[in-house]
């Protein structure tokens, strides 16, 4: 219990983190002087308010986003969504997100404790702001990608990726700026016992 509340507060961290990038993203895009609240004071939305405004961003992320050229991330919108509309996901600087798992990752909706991830499943959670205000933008995609047993140990094998809105890496622990994105997986800890994956909120869970 007291890891997990470590790991917690850990995600808390994670989350101002990226708060205070997502803040600079935001003046830059918004030019005005209260963008850097949107973390901090989400909309308020309904599902239906949500899908459509993620309807309006979708095609201009992915287009963001495959500047990365990550080829695990081709078409990822076209993959399974675990989520029947964007929700507001704390550990990821309050931004609405989606939750999206290649084929590979079949069982990632049912996984059970104790259960693992085939190896190559990919998670993809993207992400939006919209403020109080009504203003929205792209955020930062985030990835998991399940390695080969023994690639990266002190990671349970999971490889962390953060890409921002126009493509720019902001990290990935294989590669460049793994700094950047090595407390991912201090976050993911609080969720050891599910492949170190949480899942989408109940409420939003598909056919719920």
């Amino acid at each position: 219990m007291f890891s997990r509340l470590i790991a917690l507060r850990l995600c808390l961290i994670c989350a101002l983190s990226f708060a205070i990038v997502d803040a600079g993203q935001a003046l830059a895009q918004s030019g005005g002087e209260d963008a850097h609240l949107a973390i901090e004071n989400p909309a308020e939305l309904s599902k239906e308010e949500a899908l459509q405004i993620y309807a309006s961003l979708q095609r201009r992320m992915a287009q963001g986003y495959a500047a990365a050229q990550f080829e695990q991330l081709r078409n990822y919108q076209n993959w399974p969504l675990f989520n029947d509309a964007p929700y507001i996901s704390a550990t990821h600087g309050q931004r609405f997100v989606n939750s999206y798992a290649n084929r590979m990752a079949h069982n990632y909706g049912t996984l059970q404790e104790g259960e693992k991830l085939p190896i190559g499943s990919v998670l993809a959670k993207d992400s939006m702001t919209v403020t109080d205000e009504g203003n929205t933008h792209p955020g930062a995609l985030f990835v998991m990608e399940k390695l080969a047993e023994g690639t990266s140990p002190e990671m349970a094998d999971w490889r962390y990726i953060m890409v921002m809105p126009d493509g720019s890496l902001f990290g990935d622990t294989m590669g460049d700026r793994a700094d950047n994105v090595a407390y991912c997986h201090d976050c993911h800890e609080a969720v050891a016992d599910r492949d170190y994956t949480f899942f989408v909120p109940e409420e939003y869970v598909v056919g719920n």
